[in-house]
């Protein structure tokens, strides 16, 4: 019965965070600088659901996992064992994104500007939902507010869970909605977004317990840290071309 209460609980945050982001994305619509509708988002946002959630598990099974997956592909669909990625989710996101964008002939920068407003909810929820399940939970530490989890052993531990609540949600939300009005070119939000969250989640990842399957990599960071390096690589060289590139001139 515990595991049936957790899967609700972080099933139910997670679907919570998307129901927001819809909120968001519909009174982004409705702004002059947005080119998709209310119309759009009631579309976009059930495939967004679908294939965040079917990259991120399949990222996960492959990368972090890649043992159990390959000896029983049946895994993948073994979700009640948990096993979510961030970075697979992004892909799903990506994927997604461009594929409703051409179909519906609304320029992709300009739709992820507006999704990556929207983003850091969902993000904010999903660490909650963690922070309940008891998953995810930091290294051992005696700070004053360390804690003792379920299955994490005796000893206390941080809980990077809020920890990434903080930085991935709270402090992203509210620096993106701070920048928006100031950030006029397409694509310069959603390039600031992938920046930020690299930073955030490689600088999260020193408090929170790597993956017992993974362990600890080259230089002592976790797959998670290694991930975000290369996120942060690939998502400054983006913002280069999309920061200085030349915008298309109107016709006259």
């Amino acid at each position: 019965m515990g595991a049936v209460f957790q899967i609700r609980w972080y099933s139910l945050l997670y679907v919570g965070g998307f129901l927001v982001a819809r909120y968001l994305l519909d009174r982004l619509s409705s702004e002059e600088r947005f080119q998709f509708t209310k119309a759009d988002t009631e579309r976009l946002i059930f495939q967004l659901l679908l294939g965040t959630v079917v990259s991120a598990r399949f990222f996960y099974c492959l990368i972090y996992d890649p043992s159990n997956f390959f000896s029983n592909p049946l895994y993948l669909f073994q979700v009640y064992k948990g096993g979510l990625s961030f970075h697979g989710a992004l892909v799903g996101i990506i994927v997604t994104t461009i594929l409703y964008s051409r179909k519906h002939h609304i320029p992709f920068w300009n739709l992820a500007d507006a999704l990556v407003l929207a983003a850091p909810t969902g993000l904010a929820m999903g660490r909650l939902g963690n922070f309940i399940n008891g998953e995810l939970y930091g290294r051992v530490s005696y700070v004053p507010w360390a804690m003792i989890f379920r299955d994490g052993g005796p000893e206390p531990r941080h809980p990077s869970q809020i920890y990434e609540f903080l930085l991935e949600g709270v402090t992203l939300f509210a620096f993106l909605w701070l920048a928006k009005s100031r950030l006029k070119k397409d694509g310069q939000i959603a390039t600031l977004f992938l920046i930020g969250y690299s930073l955030c989640r490689f600088l999260a990842e020193f408090f929170r317990e790597p993956d017992v399957q993974v362990g600890y990599l080259l230089f002592n960071l976790s797959m998670g840290q290694w991930l975000s390096v290369i996120m942060f690589i690939a998502s400054m060289a983006t913002a280069w071309f999309v920061w200085f590139r030349r915008q298309p001139q109107k016709a006259r």
